[in-house]
């Protein structure tokens, strides 16, 4: 993998800039757009891929329960008539993909697990959803708010069921290898949700940036270290291998919440599909509020008092200018980048060819310049 190492450390310094009205979007190396197209054309070609897979899924669903799915992907609107929204981005189902690619094996043999992820990325999503009372999701009402908690709930349970059941039905060997890693992904899912959910009601000074971190790597890094191992399964790689590919996707999935922390901060709602500090109102402990409450300035001792009240209107510009004046913003952008050269590295003991690497370093490069 010196290749691809040599042309990385060739490659100028990162340029570390916060999505926000006056600053750009993450870059983990700078590249121009042909990167960007890149990876659109990897999301676009595992979205052509999955897709019908997916949908073959979600049609067996009894009636009520396929109703909320179809919503929630975008197949439908909420009175069943068809709509021509997606599913979303895709990057999960890509890396898998990309992932089998990289290591010498094909495609189409891991479509099925690659759709087994997505299922189970969007049980999150529902589930999610629901605890954090989010009412937008892709641009429009979230299925809770549309159907109800009970429904949104039990759409979710029946898709991480369906994931299961793909893998099953599999007859690829790498099958059960896979099945397994996924329900051990959904049990550290679950305990980074409930370590999320339980920081909520703990005062801010209480949460250290160990237990965040930890937090935040089981709630959005293990599926992506889960994805890429799972396409390294399908590929026929051994142990060694399979674990640096799920290194990778776990140091990538903790720079995207990283930028996704910040965007959930300063993002614009035109990209986000979501009203503009919606995390500071809900008071959530993200990154870059744990990191501001951490820094023992005035600031962070001001975003305290703001944090230990219910939001009040009129106060989201002074609590997203206390995280940013107490180094939130600073250290999440900063940290992001430094999580991406971590995973290029576990990605260099894996893939020695960097041409074969090229659509992993895409994907890993879009989630984290990503603005919305």
């Amino acid at each position: 993998m010196g290749e691809l190492m040599t042309e990385t450390q060739q490659s100028p310094s990162p340029a570390v800039e916060g999505p926000g009205p006056d600053r750009g979007p993450v870059l983990v190396r700078q590249h121009g757009p042909p990167e960007t197209q890149e990876a659109t054309a990897v999301l676009e070609r595992a979205r052509t891929s999955v897709d019908p897979e997916l949908r073959r899924a979600v049609e067996s669903l009894p009636a009520p329960l396929r109703r909320v799915a179809l919503y929630h992907f975008g197949w439908e609107h909420a009175d069943g008539t068809p709509a021509a929204g997606n599913a979303g981005k895709a990057i999960r189902p890509a890396l898998v993909l990309a992932a089998t690619a990289a290591l010498g094996g094909h495609r189409a043999t891991a479509v099925r697990a690659a759709a087994a992820v997505e299922l189970v990325h969007n049980f999150t999503l529902l589930h999610d959803d629901v605890m954090d009372r989010d009412t937008t999701r892709r641009h429009r009402p979230t299925a809770w708010a549309v159907f109800g908690d009970a429904d949104a709930v039990l759409t979710g349970d029946a898709l991480q069921a369906l994931a299961h059941r793909l893998l099953a039905g599999d007859p690829h060997p790498a099958a059960s290898a896979a099945a397994v890693r996924l329900a051990d992904c959904v049990v550290e899912l679950c305990a980074g949700q409930q370590a999320d959910t339980a920081m909520e009601r703990r005062d801010p000074g209480d949460i250290t940036l160990d237990e965040v971190l930890a937090m935040a790597e089981a709630k959005t890094g293990a599926l992506l270290g889960c994805a890429c191992a799972i396409g390294a399964l399908y590929a026929g790689a051994d142990d060694a291998d399979v674990e640096a590919l799920d290194a990778f996707g776990r140091e990538a999935g903790l720079a995207f919440q990283f930028i996704d922390d910040v965007i959930g901060i300063w993002g614009d709602p035109r990209s986000t599909g979501k009203p503009a500090g919606a995390d500071l109102v809900a008071r959530k402990k993200s990154l870059p509020v744990v990191a501001a409450l951490a820094s023992g300035t005035p600031a962070a001792a001001e975003l305290a008092e703001l944090y230990r009240v219910p939001y009040r209107d009129g106060e989201l510009e002074r609590t997203a200018d206390a995280v940013e004046r107490a180094g939130g913003r600073d250290w999440a952008q900063i940290q992001a980048a430094d999580r991406m050269a971590a995973a290029l590295d576990h990605l260099a003991r894996a893939v020695s060819d960097p041409e074969a690497a090229e659509g992993l370093l895409s994907l890993a490069e879009f989630v984290t310049r990503r603005s919305g």
